[in-house]
């Protein structure tokens, strides 16, 4: 749709209109010309005639002149945009002690904080939203659904060297994968209370190496398709796996390591497949491959969107469009001294429209 901010002045198009009538009438009259003379004249070669003569240099001036009464209206555009909506991913971290198994560069907390932070370079943050949650026996939100970088790479840098649980803690070493899924399902449902509804596509990005669930994983998983959240799993760890930290007790006794930790892929599989999503497992397939494949299958989950209209100033466009219209009819002058006119009389309309416009 086109609206005028200025509509009075295209009442000036009146004028034009009236040129046009005349141009019509002084072009038939030249054909009425050219036939009486080609009648009445008698000479030895035949004679060439243009059929309009100088009449299409003018019809070009008829013409510049009407868009640029229409450009001095102030003509606007509204513009619409149509896309999808972002992704909301609330990652489910295992803070576990077996996550400090140094069978992977650093150890596997440490290559899953690094992941992540791929993950997080690999968003738009324009609509898409990220949250983290770490779980072992019990789960600790860290971050909200936020779509402020800095909080996220905030988090992640102090996150860097090792979990929120301490190995000291029966506790650390029990992975609960239904408590943490409980808890990124209470994160979206705490910013729908927010924020209200969102139109961004929802998934859970587990990172884990598998070992050692407990909980109600199937009933776990079964909420989040209820939900429809669907589970994407990152496995973090080898099969040859290394051994368990050793670690003080709250006696300040050293213990020693509880034996050997190896990724369970299989089970890890099995809770893809059940959450809908898929299997990736780090250092088999480069981080980056992996961030935009999560991404790009949440993109195509999210529904699409109508951006609010944009209004948008068309008035430049009639004014190169008048531009060309005064150049193309310059070609049928053929005195330089109207070609001279025609440049002094287009040089002060642009200074004249400049002094309107701006």
């Amino acid at each position: 749709m086109i609206a005028f901010g200025a509509p009075p002045l295209l009442w000036l198009l009146a004028a034009p209109a009236l040129l046009i009538a005349l141009w019509v009438w002084r072009f038939v009259r030249r054909l009425s010309d050219l036939r009486r003379l080609r009648e009445r004249r008698s000479v030895p070669i035949r004679e060439r005639f243009a059929l309009a003569g100088d009449l299409p240099f003018w019809l070009s001036i008829i013409l510049a002149s009407s868009l640029l009464i229409v450009a001095l209206a102030r003509p606007r555009g509204m513009t619409t945009a149509i896309g999808r909506a972002g992704v909301d991913i609330v990652v489910l971290q295992d803070g576990s002690a077996s996550m400090h198994v140094t069978d992977v560069p650093g150890n596997r907390w440490q290559r899953s904080m690094r992941f992540l932070r791929v993950l997080g370079d690999s968003l738009s943050w324009n609509d898409d939203r990220m949250a983290l949650t770490v779980f072992a026996h019990i789960s600790t939100p860290q971050i909200r659904l936020t779509n402020d970088p800095n909080t996220v790479f905030f988090f992640l840098d102090h996150l860097q060297d090792r979990p929120p649980f301490r190995l000291e803690d029966d506790t650390t070493w029990d992975t609960n994968l239904e408590q943490g899924i409980a808890w990124g399902l209470r994160l979206i449902e705490k910013d729908r209370d927010i924020h209200g509804p969102s139109p961004n596509a929802r998934l859970f990005v587990l990172i884990s190496d598998g070992e050692s669930w407990s909980g109600e994983v199937a009933r776990a998983i079964q909420k989040a398709n209820e939900a429809n959240v669907p589970l994407f799993v990152i496995g973090a760890g080898t099969l040859s796996g290394g051994m368990l930290p050793a670690f003080r007790n709250e006696d300040d006794v050293e213990e020693a390591s509880p034996g050997r930790s190896r990724l369970d892929r299989a089970s890890l599989l099995r809770i893809a497949a059940a959450g809908g999503g898929r299997y990736f497992e780090l250092d088999r397939d480069p981080d980056r491959d992996i961030a935009n494949t999560i991404i790009d299958a949440g993109r195509r989950q999210a529904p699409t969107k109508v951006e609010e209209g944009k209004v948008q100033e068309l008035y430049w466009r009639f004014l190169a469009a008048a531009v060309a219209a005064a150049a193309i009819g310059a070609i049928f002058l053929r005195e330089r001294a109207e070609l001279a006119m025609q440049v002094a009389g287009a040089g002060l309309t642009a200074l004249s429209l400049a002094g309107l416009l701006w």
